[in-house]
């Protein structure tokens, strides 16, 4: 069983301002989580705060390709340590393909499908998000999703 999940948008910005969007801890908190510690730089263990939910977590910043790919690990505190790879294909200076992978899912966890659809559903979410910050200027979108 395949336990990846991917998900694509196409952004109309370009590839410096969707990675921007993302590594910037300022414009993170725009569309995504309400704070980053730090830039994400390859190496880096950065603290991700969702004060909505009174949450937080840390990933480890893999590797970084500026305006092509992030890399990073999350969830290791729990024995479950996934592997996300964005990757991103700027068309034109106007338009860009983002693609998020999640790897590392366990395929005998007996709630592997919910974990998969739950973690499918949050990167649409942060997708469409991240395509209404950057193309339209709506930033109150994120952390607006009831489960």
């Amino acid at each position: 069983m395949d336990t990846q999940v991917t998900t694509k948008f196409k952004i109309l910005k370009s590839a410096n301002e969707v990675f921007e969007a993302i590594v910037d801890p300022v414009k993170i908190g725009n569309f995504w989580f309400s704070s980053s510690s730090e830039r994400w730089e390859q190496g880096k263990s950065v603290t991700l705060r969702y004060d909505e939910y009174e949450a937080e977590g840390v990933i480890n910043v893999l590797e970084i390709e500026v305006n092509k790919k992030i890399v990073f690990s999350w969830g290791g505190e729990s024995d479950e340590e996934t592997v996300v790879t964005i990757t991103l294909k700027e068309l034109d200076k106007g338009s860009t393909i983002i693609e998020v992978n999640e790897s590392g899912l366990h395929e005998h966890d007996p709630e592997i499908v919910n974990k998969m659809l739950g973690q499918k559903e949050g990167w649409v979410y942060m997708l469409a998000c991240l395509k209404s910050y950057l193309e339209n200027g709506v930033s109150d979108l994120r952390a607006s999703l009831i489960h």
